[in-house]
């Protein structure tokens, strides 16, 4: 049996916010399963400011590279 995800799209915002701070190739070289993870958790928060600290967060986490969702990561 396969498990398939709900595809999110990627807004605007997050794609300007990746580039501006030069993590677009970061972001790309994440597994589509974090990438669509990250982009849903986004948009699935109710109020601004909560999408705004999950996009830093996710945008931090990329820069720092080794940490996906809160948790160690070896990509």
């Amino acid at each position: 049996m396969t498990l398939r995800r709900e595809i999110n799209p990627m807004p605007d915002y997050v794609r300007s916010a990746l580039s501006g701070r030069g993590l677009v190739q970061a972001y790309e070289a994440r597994p589509p399963y974090q990438r669509n993870d990250y982009l849903g958790w986004i948009a699935q928060a109710k109020q601004a400011g909560t999408r705004r600290k999950r996009l830093d967060q996710m945008l931090d986490e990329l820069e720092k590279g080794g940490v996906y969702m809160n948790m160690k990561w070896n990509g």
